[in-house]
C-alpha cells in the first residue's frame, strides 16, 4: 500500500530550533570540536533554561503568597520547589544571572558551578548534568547563552521537551553510526507505544539510549488524560555511563523520574526483570558479535533470562529477543526495533525463532522503509510480543460455524440445559469422577458453543477448567480443600488469577451430581449476555487467536523530510496502530492521528471498520502457514501485493538489499564453521 504524505510546513517552534541548532553548529565549527564533545553542553544548557523558567514561575507565586501572608516567606527553601516536582536554582546558577556575566570573565567555569549547585541543591540529578564548558570559548559560550534564551518563558513545556528531542535527533544525524546508540526517531517509538498502549504498569528499556521510549511513552499517557509519574514506574539500562546521563536529564526535562542503571545487558541484570515487567520498549543494537557466550550459560533455561538457548552464530540479535520475551509478565507486552536479518536468519536463530513463534508470544511484525532512521539507511522491522495472547483460543477451521451445537432443543444464549443435564446423569450412573464429568458437558463447544480447555496452565498454576474468550477458570473442589490450610491456599491462587482479568467460579465436587443445572446456570451467567457475544468465537470482531500473526507492511507509508530521511505522520502513526486494534477486535482510538487517521482506515476496511487481510498492507498469518515459509518472520512473504500494484524500483532496491544483509550474515556463519572445522581437524592431526 501506497500512502506518501507531503512535507509539513514549519510552525514557529520549527524556526526557533533551527535559530538554536544554527548557534550550535557555529559553536561546534568555531571550537574544533566533534559532535560527541559539544553534544551533551549544548543540551544542559537547553536543560538549564528549561529548569529556570518553570523555577521562575514557582518563585513568582511564592513571593505573592509571602506578601500576603504572615507566615514566614518560602521563596528560597528548596523543599518548596521540589513539592511542585520543580528544581531549585540557586542565585549562582539562574539563566538571567550568567546572561549578565561582566566582561572578560570565564563563562566556562561560571556555568561549571551553576551545574554543580543545582546537583547539589537536587540530589535526583547528582552526576547528571555536564561540566565540561570550560573547554569552550567564552565569547562562544555567551553567543549561545543569548540564542537559548531566546526560548521565550511563555513556551509550553511539552515545546521544551520537543527541542530538546529535536536537538537529540540533529546531534544523532550528526554523529552518524554513533548516535544511533542513543536515539531512535520520534515517529518509529510513537508507533511501538501506540500498538503497546502503556497506560499503567512497570515499564522497561534494556537499550535505554537518551530515554525517548520512556517520553513516548509519558507523552500517550498524558495524551489519554492520566498522570504518567503516577501511572509508570521507568527502569531503564545503558551501557554508556554519558548516555544514562542523556537520559536523566531527558527524564527531568519531561518531569518524569526513572531507575537508570548503567550495564551491559548481556551480562547483567540490575532490574532482577525476569517476568516482572509490563512492557518492554527498545531499539538494541544489530548484529553485535563477540559477546562472551560462557558468561551467559548460567541463564539458559526455562524461566531465566535465556529460555531457548544461546544461537551459535556470533550475532547478539536472538539474545536481545529472547531478554525480551523473557523479562516480560505473564500478561505482558514487547515492543522494539531489530534488524530485517533476524526475521528470516537461518540454522540456530531459525530454531530460536521457531520456538518463540511455538510459544505464542508474537503477536504483530511490521516491515518498515529504508531511511528512517538518521544512522542507516537499510530497512528494518518491528516486533511486538504479548504472552497473554497464548491464552487466547486458536484460529477456528471455518469462521463461523461451530461442529458441536448445543443439545437439541437449546439455541445459542437460550441456556436451557436439560440435555447437558441428562448426560450427566447417565455417567453418575457410571461413577465416573467429578472432574471427568464436568468436562463431558463443556468440551466441544456443547456450553454456549464455547471453547473450554481442560489442566490448563496459568503462570504457576494448573486450573481444572478455562474459557480463553473470556477468561473464565472453573475449579472443582473435593474434600481435601475444607482445611484452613488449603483455603488460604485457594484464596492466594484465586487473588492472582482475578489479578490477570480472570473471573474465577469454584464449586464442590458433589454439586456436579446433586445441582448439575444451577452450577451450569452460574457458570453461563459468569459470562456476558448473548447480546453482546455477537455470533460466538468464530464470529469475532477481530482476527486474533493463540495461533496467529499479523504482519503489516509499512515500507510504501511515509513522509520524505528531505531527500535522505523519511518519517511517519501523525495520521499514518494512528492508521497503522487502528489495524493492530481492528485485528485485536478492538475499538479503534483516534486520539493520535485523528480525522485522517479515521479516514484512511474507512476508505481501506469501510465503514463497519472491520478487520480484514489487505494485499499489499496486512494479513493474518497461522502458525501453520508461518511453517510452511521456514519460519520466517518476514512480513513481505505474507502481505503480497496490492493487485494492480507491480514490484517498483524502490522494492526491488530493498528486497536486494535485504537479501544481501542475508548473504552476509549467511557468509559470516559459513566463515566461522570453517574455522571450527580447520581448528577440529588440526587437533586430530596432532593426536
Amino acid at each position: 500500500m501506497l500512502w506518501v504524505a507531503p512535507s509539513e510546513k514549519d510552525t514557529a517552534t520549527n524556526a526557533l530550533e533551527k535559530r538554536l541548532w544554527d548557534a550550535a553548529d557555529q559553536l561546534r565549527a568555531n571550537s574544533g570540536l566533534n559532535a560527541a564533545q559539544y553534544s551533551t553542553p549544548v543540551l544542559g544548557l537547553i536543560f538549564l533554561r528549561f529548569a529556570d523558567v518553570r523555577f521562575a514561575k514557582i518563585r513568582s507565586g511564592l513571593e505573592k503568597m509571602a506578601s500576603s501572608s504572615r507566615r514566614g516567606s518560602r521563596v528560597d527553601e528548596p523543599a518548596a520547589y521540589h513539592a511542585e516536582g520543580v528544581l531549585y536554582l540557586t542565585p549562582n546558577a539562574r539563566f538571567d544571572k550568567l546572561l549578565r556575566l561582566p566582561e572578560g570573565s570565564n563563562a566556562g567555569k561560571a556555568i561549571n558551578e551553576a551545574m554543580r549547585d543545582i546537583e547539589k541543591h537536587n540530589p535526583q540529578l547528582a552526576g547528571v548534568l555536564p561540566k565540561t564548558y570550560e573547554i569552550f570559548n567564552s565569547t562562544l559560550l555567551k553567543e549561545l547563552l543569548k540564542r537559548v534564551s531566546e526560548i521565550p518563558p511563555t513556551i509550553d513545556y511539552d515545546a521544551f521537551g520537543r527541542i530538546y528531542e529535536y536537538f537529540l535527533g540533529e546531534f544523532a544525524r550528526t554523529e552518524g553510526q554513533k548516535g544511533g546508540e542513543f536515539y531512535t526517531p520520534s515517529s518509529i517509538v510513537r508507533l511501538l507505544v501506540e500498538v503497546l498502549e502503556p497506560y499503567h504498569g512497570r515499564i522497561l528499556d534494556p537499550a535505554c539510549g537518551s530515554g525517548g521510549m520512556f517520553v513516548q511513552s509519558a507523552r500517550f499517557v498524558a495524551e489519554h488524560k492520566k498522570n504518567p509519574s503516577s501511572e509508570l514506574a521507568i527502569h531503564g539500562q545503558e551501557k554508556v555511563a554519558a548516555t544514562v546521563s542523556l537520559c536523566r536529564m531527558n527524564l527531568a526535562m519531561h518531569g518524569l523520574e526513572g531507575d537508570i542503571k548503567e550495564a551491559i545487558t548481556y551480562y547483567d541484570d540490575l532490574h532482577n526483570s525476569t517476568g516482572r515487567f509490563d512492557f518492554v520498549l527498545a531499539n538494541p543494537p544489530f548484529n553485535v558479535n563477540a559477546v562472551d557466550k560462557e558468561r551467559l550459560e548460567a541463564e539458559v533455561g526455562k524461566g531465566r533470562r535465556y529460555p531457548f538457548g544461546l544461537p551459535r552464530t556470533d550475532n547478539a540479535n536472538y539474545l536481545w529477543i529472547q531478554l525480551f520475551y523473557s523479562t516480560l509478565s505473564q500478561t505482558g507486552r514487547a515492543g522494539f526495533v531489530m534488524a530485517n536479518s533476524a526475521s528470516d536468519a537461518r540454522s540456530s536463530e531459525q530454531e530460536l525463532r521457531k520456538q518463540l513463534i511455538e510459544a505464542r508470544a508474537v503477536d504483530v511484525m511490521v516491515a518498515v522503509g529504508p531511511n528512517m532512521f538518521y544512522t542507516v539507511t537499510l530497512p528494518c522491522t518491528l516486533w511486538f510480543m504479548d504472552k497473554a495472547k497464548a491464552q487466547l483460543p486458536p484460529c477456528p477451521p471455518s469462521p463461523g460455524s461451530s461442529n458441536h451445537p448445543l443439545p437439541k432443543g437449546e439455541g445459542r444464549g437460550g441456556f436451557k440445559f436439560q440435555g447437558l443435564v441428562d448426560q450427566a446423569r447417565e455417567l453418575r450412573k457410571k461413577q465416573t469422577p467429578a472432574e471427568d464429568v464436568l468436562w463431558q458437558l463443556l468440551r466441544d463447544r456443547q456450553l454456549a458453543d464455547l471453547k473450554f480447555r481442560r489442566q490448563h496452565q496459568i503462570g504457576d498454576y494448573i486450573v481444572d477448567f478455562f474459557c480463553p474468550k473470556y477468561g473464565l477458570v472453573v475449579e472443582l473442589d473435593g474434600a481435601v480443600h475444607d482445611t484452613p490450610d488449603r483455603q488460604r491456599k485457594d484464596a492466594k491462587r484465586d487473588g492472582y488469577l482475578r489479578s490477570l482479568g480472570h473471573t474465577v467460579l469454584r464449586f464442590t465436587n458433589a454439586r456436579v451430581f446433586e445441582d448439575t443445572e444451577s452450577l451450569l446456570r452460574e457458570i453461563a451467567s459468569s459470562l456476558p449476555s448473548p447480546s453482546g457475544r455477537g455470533g460466538g468465537e468464530g464470529e469475532q470482531r477481530g482476527a486474533r487467536y493463540s495461533d496467529t500473526v499479523l504482519f503489516i507492511d509499512a515500507r510504501h507509508i511515509y513522509r520524505q523530510v528531505d531527500r535522505a530521511h523519511r518519517d511517519w505522520t501523525e495520521g499514518q502513526i494512528g492508521f497503522l496502530a487502528n489495524v493492530v486494534r481492528l485485528y485485536r477486535g478492538e475499538e479503534p482510538d483516534f486520539t493520535l492521528g485523528g480525522a485522517e487517521a479515521e479516514a484512511k482506515l474507512k476508505e481501506v476496511f469501510g465503514k463497519k471498520l472491520k478487520f480484514a487481510d489487505v494485499p499489499g498492507l496486512c494479513k493474518a498469518a497461522t502458525i501453520k502457514e508461518i511453517e510452511a515459509q521456514g519460519w520466517s518472520l518476514n512480513p513481505g512473504r505474507y502481505v503480497g501485493v496490492a493487485p494492480g500494484e507491480a514490484v517498483s524500483d524502490e522494492d526491488f532496491k530493498e528486497q536486494l538489499e535485504t537479501l544481501n544483509e542475508e548473504l552476509e550474515t549467511l557468509n559470516a556463519q559459513a566463515r566461522e564453521l570453517e574455522q571450527t572445522i580447520a581448528c577440529n581437524v588440526a587437533e586430530i592431526l596432532e593426536l
